[in-house]
């Protein structure tokens, strides 16, 4: 009972070690023009699969951009990506996204995460927060669509809205709750 114990335990801890390293070496710190070129990438897919979403992006007072942001999970979770704060069109700073979890998952997924503020006091306070949580410093609503690729009228109304796509792996979270916003220095 103790060596089949010992054994299971000795493969989770292999598994999650595994799963760490891939995720880490996904997940290298980008240079500027990595990300920069990544984000045009991002809201360029985002463009093409979605008319809402551009007609959004043209209404919005800010945009976060994280065009790769890589979750690896086994039992215990964390994600993590860089991107950028875009205000009138510009780039005005870089950020970084990072995640934990705890439950039922297994495995690695990339996926491109889009903010978009749609009034100055939101894009205001995440601004000038010391390290910005979603679902306690400010809520996201996830777009959702309805018939014909239209969003639905309560997403519209949401000071921040928020898009998830590109989902690549063999892990599905579709969710902003617990993400911490970091300003980094590039």
């Amino acid at each position: 009972m103790r060596t089949s114990v010992f054994r299971t335990a000795a493969c989770l801890l292999a598994s999650l070690f595994i799963v760490c390293c891939t995720a880490a070496n996904l997940a290298q710190a980008a240079s500027k023009d990595e990300i920069d070129a990544n984000v045009a990438e991002a809201l360029s897919k985002l463009y093409q699969q979605s008319i809402a979403g551009k007609t959004l992006a043209d209404k919005a007072v800010g945009m976060l951009v994280f065009p790769k942001v890589i979750k690896a999970g086994l039992g215990i979770g964390g994600e993590y990506g860089e991107g950028v704060l875009i205000v009138d069109g510009k780039t005005v700073a870089y950020y970084s996204t990072a995640g934990a979890s705890l439950g039922f998952q297994i495995g690695v997924q990339v996926k491109s995460q889009i903010i978009m503020f749609m009034k100055n006091d939101a894009l205001q306070a995440f601004r000038n927060s010391d390290g910005w949580q979603a679902g306690v410093d400010g809520s996201v609503a996830v777009a959702e669509f309805g018939k014909g690729g239209e969003l639905s009228s309560n997403t519209l109304q949401e000071p921040i809205i928020g898009f998830i796509f590109s989902n690549k792996g063999l892990m599905y979270n579709l969710t902003f709750e617990g993400s911490k916003m970091s300003k980094i220095k590039r």
